[in-house]
């Protein structure tokens, strides 16, 4: 522990003496550690908002789909470019064979499209329209106050009756109470029947106006681009999130005359696979990221081995005289590489401080929510640390190799 604590003292004191040429290395290992932890916190918030949001729908609900492809996907309108449309369109039909099945408790159906909402003279233009099942509240989170959802009776009756969002309804109605109120989606009257208060957005925000009416009301009425009609599908009490797809699995499979061997023809996705897609995506931010620190912390190890070569120059009696007392090449070596070490951990304090600054800026000053994993702060410090080891190895071997007779007579 004494020479760790001697080479800790010598480095702040060289950083006292030598502002200038400790500034560098301070500098450039800071920046490289406000770069990981920054981007840390964006992509960690970012994945935190999409599992608290997933998490919304319940820990077993998946999700089946015509198609499903994570990324960015680049299409030329080609059939080559365009694999969804080999996979025929899922069906209410589709819906009522997976609702049969005993392990599954309910299937939420949900289609979508834009349209205008009007009330008396007041008109909003592009409004979000969902056609959705009655099971719906068990997956879109938040509450319906004041009023209810509608009922499945109502669905399948093609009952013109809508939930709105508080956001629809504060631009319609202003002070007026909304239950009751007739409402024309596409010119076709609905009666508003709930208020629905969602859930806070992913990156913040308002959310934008956005009304929910009965599946079968939608198809009936509403224009939409068919053939993109999504199922959330929530097990049953006891039943595990695998099971239940493979139930799912196969029931599509036999209504659909698929034979043994060949492919699905639709697709089913856990929450665990979207992370998993997600975590794909980010790979390239964190590789982004990677290259960004990488800069900063080798420009923290040129000044590193700048600092350290003048330092052993400065020191080289002081070298000679500790090994004319007894010091072998390990302490000397030791030494250089623990105040190598401790310059660079205090660019890393450093850069900690401003990327937990920066990290919460974002956070207050954008939607992003960004925070600052655990996880981010120990990598940053060690690559640190690592930093001043791998760049102070020169300089140190350089003093422990000194000729202690030589050293003495440096002037």
């Amino acid at each position: 522990m004494t020479p760790m604590l001697e080479g800790v003292g010598i480095a702040l004191e060289s950083i006292k003496t030598s502002k200038a040429r400790a500034a560098l290395t301070i500098l450039g290992v800071a920046i490289g550690v406000m770069v990981v932890m920054v981007i840390g916190a964006i992509i960690s918030g970012f994945n935190k908002g999409v599992s608290d949001q997933l998490a919304r729908t319940g820990p077993t609900t998946f999700f089946v789909t015509r198609f499903f492809q994570a990324g960015v996907v680049v299409s030329d309108g080609s059939d080559e470019m365009s694999p969804w449309r080999r996979n025929p369109p899922l069906s209410v039909e589709d819906a009522h064979t997976i609702e049969a099945i005993p392990s599954v408790a309910w299937v939420a159906v949900d289609e979508g499209s834009n349209a205008d909402v009007s009330f008396g003279n007041k008109k909003q233009s592009s409004v979000r329209i969902d056609g959705r099942s009655s099971a719906w509240p068990n997956v879109a989170g938040g509450d319906i106050a004041p009023g209810r959802s509608f009922t499945e009776l109502e669905n399948q009756s093609n009952s013109t009756v809508a939930v709105i969002n508080a956001k629809l309804a504060d631009l319609l109605f202003d002070r007026l109470d909304p239950i009751g109120q007739r409402i024309h989606i596409q010119g076709v009257p609905y009666t508003v029947i709930g208020v629905w208060n969602p859930p806070p957005q992913l990156f913040g925000g308002e959310p934008s106006p956005e009304a929910v009416i009965p599946h079968e009301a939608f198809a009936k009425y509403v224009q939409h681009w068919k053939g993109w009609m999504d199922f959330l599908v929530g097990p049953k009490e006891g039943v595990s999130t695998a099971q239940a797809m493979e139930d799912v699995t196969e029931a599509i499979r036999i209504k659909r005359g698929l034979r043994p061997g060949q492919d699905n023809n639709f697709a089913l996705v856990s929450q665990d696979k979207i992370l998993e897609k997600l975590d794909g995506i980010t790979f390239a931010f964190r590789l982004v990221m990677f290259a960004l620190s990488s800069v900063g912390l080798m420009v923290g190890g040129v000044g590193v081995v700048a600092i350290m070569m003048i330092s052993v120059t400065e020191r080289t009696r002081e070298i000679g005289v500790r090994k004319a007392l007894g010091a072998t090449r390990r302490e000397i070596l030791w030494q250089f590489l623990v105040e190598a070490s401790t310059l660079t951990l205090v660019g890393g304090a450093v850069g900690m401080i401003l990327g937990g600054l920066g990290a919460g800026l974002l956070k207050l000053l954008t939607p992003i929510p960004a925070y600052v994993p655990l996880a981010s702060v120990i990598i940053a410090l060690i690559a640190a640390a690592l930093t001043g080891v791998l760049f102070g190895i020169v300089p140190a071997n350089k003093a422990s190799r000194l000729d202690p007779v030589e050293a003495l007579r440096y002037e």
